[in-house]
């Protein structure tokens, strides 16, 4: 079985940005820099034969270069709990647009189309019930920006789990013209 997930790939630069960030949150499971990205769609795990059909429909999904910039951080609740902090980044429409084409080319190999709204950011941290208070990091941090940045192109990754957390391997990579 192969996990695979769609994603985009944040120049060093804008990664240095992000893993300077990283601090004040008591346990939290900070990303490392292999870790950042910005994920079109998370597809699972699947066999060989699926995968090869992904890659090649990836192949046909045609999108301009676009240029981001980082604004501002967030985090994801679940029941009440911060399970993640995240950096956002403007603007949306270019983004989320690739993000409809790459689930319309997997929904033509038989995935369905992701059921939750798409909201794109880079994850910085996972917590749990052991992660302290994130208030402070959201407060620091609620006016992150950049200077602009370009994408051209995105990734088809692997990700293998671990007990130290996910590692990511790109095992495709597609120009964004």
């Amino acid at each position: 079985m192969h996990r695979l997930f769609v994603a985009l790939r944040p120049p060093p630069e804008i990664r240095r940005q992000l893993l300077a960030l990283m601090e004040g949150v008591e346990n939290a499971r900070w990303q490392d820099d292999e870790q950042l990205h910005l994920t079109l769609r998370f597809i699972g795990n699947v066999e060989r034969p699926v995968a090869e059909d992904i890659a090649t429909a990836l192949d046909g999904v045609r999108a301009p270069t676009m240029t981001l910039r980082l604004n501002g951080v967030g985090c994801f609740d679940r029941r009440g709990r911060t399970t993640a902090l995240w950096a956002g980044v403007h603007p949306h429409d270019a983004v989320a647009a690739l993000h409809r084409k790459v689930d319309q080319a997997l929904a033509r190999v038989g995935l369905p189309h992701e059921g939750r709204a798409f909201h794109p950011h880079i994850t910085l941290a996972r917590l749990n019930a052991a992660t302290g208070p994130a208030d402070a990091f959201l407060a620091r941090h609620a006016g992150l920006a950049s200077d602009p940045f370009a994408l051209t192109h995105m990734l088809l990754f692997e990700s293998t789990l671990t007990r130290d957390g996910a590692s990511y391997e790109a095992i495709a990579r597609y120009p964004l013209d």
